[in-house]
């Protein structure tokens, strides 16, 4: 799980200096994938985890 959250912080940061930076909004589409990946992932180990 903490791997998780380190994923989810490293990707709001390149979000964020994504959009701030005119020339990198790309880099800010990539970081809201990978912020969405890393949710669907963690949810879907949990839910096996569960089991």
């Amino acid at each position: 799980m903490q791997i998780i959250i380190v994923l989810l912080v490293i990707w709001a940061i390149l979000s964020v200096v994504g959009f701030a930076l005119k020339g990198l909004f790309w880099l800010g589409v990539i970081g809201i994938v990978l912020i969405i990946g890393t949710i669907l992932f963690g949810a879907v180990r949990r839910a096996a985890s569960k089991r």
